[in-house]
């Protein structure tokens, strides 16, 4: 019965929303987890429309059972909401019963970071005698100081640098432009490297404004960077799992350890939400949690 149901959603995903085939197959798969559903409690002969929030709250209940995490279970969810607004686009049912199913909790991640002696070991890595290791000290010293996302660094154009006033614009998300205060360090090395390196370097005509070009008189590509890092983090002997998001990252952990007020974060990290912003808050307190236990008294009773 609902094979039917299931190649309409198909149609729909494929000629309507312009899904790739492995995302139509993960939809689809999404749908035949709630058809097991039914079979597991022997309600085979329930059709869309007799769905309500009550049977959903109970096949989440039964997909955690199965041993799904919470990311998992979100995944699955969010096929079944994608089915059911198409149900309702449809008019095979005149409710979508998922409008007011909750989403389970799922904890975020807290994000690598590096403490100031490592950036530092990091940067002290870079052979300076290389015309690439000014432009890569320069990099690195940009990323820290501002906290640039890596699309944003190697995007980043001379005619955007206010040193003067201490602010370099960027184009971040959405081409959203927005004002970040730039260290004295970062600027004093991205001076260095524009008049003793770049200044004799080619330039491929359409990246002249660009800041960091690569030896070819091209902007740098993001697995550059990432490249850049891996290697330097590898020769300073550090085990985490470095790259560029890694320095973004250290940016706003050390911010929020020093007290900077959060929307402040938010702004120079460009993010869409506060609530994004706030996870630099909780890895803060694992933080200072860590910090107690090894260094406070009754920690160490």
């Amino acid at each position: 019965m609902w094979d039917i149901y299931k190649k309409g959603f198909k149609n729909y995903l494929q000629l309507e929303k312009s899904l790739g085939d492995n995302s139509v197959e993960s939809y689809l798969r999404d749908v035949d987890k709630l058809t097991s559903f039914f079979q597991s409690e022997k309600n085979e002969t329930v059709i869309p429309s007799d769905v309500d929030l009550k049977i959903l709250q109970a096949f989440i209940q039964w997909i955690a059972e199965l041993g799904m995490t919470s990311t998992s279970q979100a995944r699955i969810i969010s096929g079944i909401r994608a089915f059911f607004k198409y149900c309702v686009t449809e008019n095979i049912t005149n409710v979508d019963p998922t409008i007011l199913l909750e989403l389970p909790k799922i904890r975020r991640k807290l994000p690598d970071f590096l403490s100031v002696e490592e950036i530092d070991l990091i940067i002290s890595q870079i052979d300076l005698s290389k015309s690439e290791g000014q432009r890569n000290k320069a990099i690195i010293e940009t990323m820290y100081s501002s906290g640039l996302r890596v699309s944003e660094l190697v995007n980043l154009q001379i005619s955007n640098l206010y040193f003067d006033e201490g602010f370099i614009r960027v184009i971040g998300k959405g081409d959203k432009e927005r004002l970040i205060p730039i260290g004295s360090e970062a600027i004093k090395y991205i001076k260095i490297y524009l008049e003793t390196i770049r200044v004799h370097s080619p330039v491929v005509k359409g990246f002249d404004d660009i800041l960091f070009l690569n030896r070819f008189g091209k902007s740098l590509s993001r697995i550059m960077i990432f490249m850049i890092l891996k290697k330097l983090a590898a020769d300073a002997g550090i085990q985490k799992k470095v790259s560029p998001h890694t320095l973004r990252h250290s940016f706003a952990t050390h911010l929020v350890e020093g007290g900077a007020d959060l929307r402040a974060v938010q702004e120079m990290l460009g993010h869409e939400s506060i609530t994004t912003t706030e996870i630099y808050t909780h890895l803060d307190r694992d933080y200072l949690r860590s910090t107690l236990q090894m260094f406070h008294p009754s920690f160490k009773k």
